[in-house]
């Protein structure tokens, strides 16, 4: 594969190479055949591995007593084949289960709370979850994983039932569907255009939930990546821009205008919201250059304002290759960040207090990309 070719894979899967750095005070990391573990309070943090080794890995972080169990799918699943799968693109915690979207391996894995296997759902090129009531829905690109055709074939939503695992209904949405959030019986999809369509005109898709139909298309930008939904309803898009001229953005929606009434010239690169707090990390390419630019943002969703385009007090900040995922811990503000390093070998996951001080950091698995909370 040439190098721009690669450079799309790391756009749309993140299966990008770039050097990791040293950084102190690293806590204790298990071996998951070391001593019982038992997951009761914490985080499961699922890493995408590299593309085509099948190396997707489910590693598990407890509160109580600050360790980081390595691999602990494999632990818990000694008999699967072939493990987990190919490309771990999201992990979340629904009806007492943990359910992970394995991208090239055509699937989402379904788990008890103790990350044993439950079963699968077989969906191609499966993307992201998100749960109303007793469904979940899964975005899926429909089509195989393919860097050098553009949009053919559009997406769907997938509905799956929590209770049976079984899919009940499909929802024709735009090309290449990625983020998806649920708000007030409305499902919103945002549709990237991923693999060849960074130009093309970037639609959001508007599903009814008691219909299962799309209600409308909204137009938002091109390449559209995230969505999230605030606690007023208010839905926050990310566009990733074209890489040359066009720069990555964000947008917010709102149902009750039925129109984007705002967009922030924000970089991104992944988004998480906590509160009233839109936290935002930004790793941002240039196809003229090659060269990326690392950002840290806030944004206040009530008030609709950027409260910080820079994050203070930590040098581990700067230290980070390729920051790749955040999430804030509900109970006290803690804010993770992994960092992807090389994409090759094992990445980090940093631990920084709600004011941005820096905690501890762990090493984890190749290319760590999602967490979810226990509790």
């Amino acid at each position: 594969m040439n190098f721009k070719n690669l450079l799309k894979s790391v756009l749309t899967l993140g299966i990008f190479a770039v050097l990791a750095t040293g950084c102190s005070d690293e806590p204790e990391v298990v071996d998951p055949d070391e001593g019982n573990v038992v997951p009761a309070s914490g985080f499961y943090l699922l890493n995408q591995g590299n593309m085509g080794q099948n190396q997707a890995s489910i590693d598990y972080y407890d509160f109580s007593t600050g360790t980081l169990t390595l691999d602990f799918y494999r632990k818990q699943n000694p008999t699967v084949a072939m493990a987990l799968g190919d490309v771990g693109n999201q992990i979340a915690i629904y009806d007492n289960k943990v359910w992970a979207v394995i991208n090239c391996s055509n699937k989402v894995e379904v788990m008890d709370m103790e990350c044993v296997r439950i079963g699968q759902i077989e969906i191609p090129n499966c993307r992201y979850i998100a749960f109303f009531g007793d469904y979940a829905y899964v975005t899926s690109y429909a089509g195989p994983v393919d860097y050098q055709t553009g949009p053919t074939q559009l997406g769907y939503v997938a509905k799956i039932n929590v209770k049976t695992l079984k899919e009940e209904g499909r929802c024709t949405v735009g090309y290449q569907p990625d983020g998806i959030a649920i708000s007030n019986g409305k499902i919103y999809v945002a549709n990237s255009y991923g693999y060849t369509g960074q130009n093309e005109p970037g639609k959001m898709s508007v599903i009814d939930v008691a219909s299962f139909k799309v209600d409308k298309e909204v137009e938002v930008g091109i390449n559209l990546n995230q969505v999230a939904a605030d606690p007023e309803g208010k839905i926050w898009i990310t566009s990733r821009g074209n890489y040359y001229n066009v720069a990555s953005a964000i947008h917010c929606y709102d149902p009750a205008q039925d129109k984007v009434v705002a967009d922030y010239d924000v970089p991104n690169s992944y988004i998480t919201i906590e509160g009233h707090t839109l936290y935002v990390i930004g790793v941002n390419w240039s196809l003229d250059t090659y060269e990326k630019q690392i950002s840290y943002a806030e944004i206040n969703t009530l008030e609709g304002k950027v409260t910080a385009r820079r994050w203070e007090g930590s040098s581990e900040y700067s230290e980070m290759e390729y920051p790749y995922c955040l999430a804030v811990a509900p109970a006290n503000g803690d804010i993770f960040v992994t960092d992807a390093g090389d994409f090759i070998n094992p990445g980090y996951i940093y631990c920084f207090s709600s004011d941005k001080t820096f905690k501890w950091r762990k090493r984890t698995g190749v290319s760590p990309a999602s967490i979810a909370f226990l509790k």
